[in-house]
């Protein structure tokens, strides 16, 4: 009785030295834990990094090519000094437009993501695709241009020239005078084989004469096919029978769609439904609009060519995880486009079994000696 009242019995999960080696062991397997990371480096990754790189020195290009012609940068509009943010106003600007969208599309890190999306449609070096631009987005127009060249896939591309608020709407710098730059140095595989006004209709609706006379003379100035007809349906024709003379349209490896082009798109579907990234055949007909008329990326998904759209840009460069209209841009290379960072599963299924299998082990020894005590122990004795 004197020895049970001196040293009193004390299960083993209720001992302060084994509360704290518990702790101790748990804390251990935890910095194991979650020390134990791994690196999956994007298997795309040389060439995401290569259509980074390609764009970076684009837009240098074409920054160097607008200070030289004395023309000054909207630090409040454009915060990253890139020189390639249009103006809210101009004789061929034919629609309202998204600043941080445009901002987000001038990230070099935006053609890395076009590889990613070329690569989820199985695009590879040599393959041909038809490309729809207009002015609206040049750094969308340039992040597949430079993804194209970095993977070696050849764009047959048709541009409509008006531009949004914010795009290529500087009437001596539209998105054909960018094009031209970029390709005499190297920078992008082609050029467009043919343009149009743009617009609504694609012929310069709610554009002013003016606007329309410059942007014809624009496209003569390249010497380019002019596409304007008296209807949209057969604009968007004109634009089929174009890419059937080159090859045809079951051939093309791929359509991309860059921008809302009216030509482009078309009028039978509800466009704010089309999802963007990788369009396939269900997303368009699920969202028919019943007397509409087909635009070139509607026919040539008939035609079982595999597509993307690239618009609504905020939901598409969420696939990505990537900052929208981020400030200052972000380095090439870095981020879950490239690589991404997970826990070791082994590492830390094998550290969870420890801290658990102890405290398993520590509560079933004491169950028992909680059991072999009370047998032992007679109430009685202590009256």
């Amino acid at each position: 009785m004197n020895n049970y009242k001196k040293q009193p019995f004390i299960p083993a999960i209720q001992k302060e030295s084994t509360l704290v080696a518990l702790s101790i062991l748990a804390l251990i397997c935890f910095l194991v834990a979650i020390n134990s990371k791994t690196i999956n480096i994007s298997p795309t990754y040389n060439d995401k990094v290569e259509a980074a790189e390609l764009m970076k020195k684009s837009m240098n290009v074409l920054k160097e090519f607008r200070m030289e012609n004395s023309v000054f940068v909207d630090i409040e509009n454009d915060p990253n000094e890139t020189g390639l943010i249009g103006s809210p106003f101009s004789l061929i600007t034919t629609d309202e437009g998204d600043l941080d969208a445009k901002l987000t599309t001038l990230d070099p890190n935006f053609s890395a993501a076009m590889v990613d999306l070329m690569y989820q449609i199985n695009l590879s070096n040599g393959d041909t695709v038809a490309l729809l631009m207009t002015g609206s987005m040049p750094g969308a127009n340039m992040a597949i241009l430079n993804a194209c060249e970095a993977l070696g896939v050849h764009p047959v591309a048709i541009t409509s020239i008006g531009a949004s608020q914010w795009g290529a709407n500087h009437i001596d710098f539209t998105w054909l005078d960018m094009e031209s730059i970029l390709y005499e140095n190297k920078l992008i595989p082609a050029r467009s084989i043919a343009a149009s006004i743009g617009g609504r209709n694609d012929m310069g609706r709610l554009l002013s004469p003016a606007g329309r006379k410059l942007i014809m003379e624009n496209i003569e100035s390249h010497k380019l096919p002019l596409i304007h007809r008296n209807r949209l349906a057969e604009n968007i024709q004109d634009r089929m029978d174009i890419f059937k003379s080159i090859q045809p349209i079951s051939q093309y490896n791929a359509v991309i769609n860059v921008g809302g082009g009216v030509a482009s798109l078309g009028t039978s579907f509800n466009l704010k439904l089309l999802p963007p990234g990788v369009v396939n055949r269900a997303d368009l007909t699920n969202i028919v609009r019943p007397g509409g008329i087909e635009g070139v990326m509607a026919k040539f998904v008939k035609a079982n060519v595999p597509a993307l759209h690239i618009l609504n840009i905020r939901p598409l460069i969420r696939q990505f995880n990537m900052p929208f209209a981020p400030i200052p841009i972000p380095e090439i290379g870095s981020g879950s486009l490239y690589a991404e960072e997970r826990y070791n599963l082994l590492v830390t299924t094998i550290c969870l079994l420890i801290v658990g299998g102890s405290v398993f082990g520590i509560g079933i020894q004491s169950k028992r000696k909680i059991k072999e005590h009370l047998v032992q122990h007679e109430p009685d004795s202590l009256l």
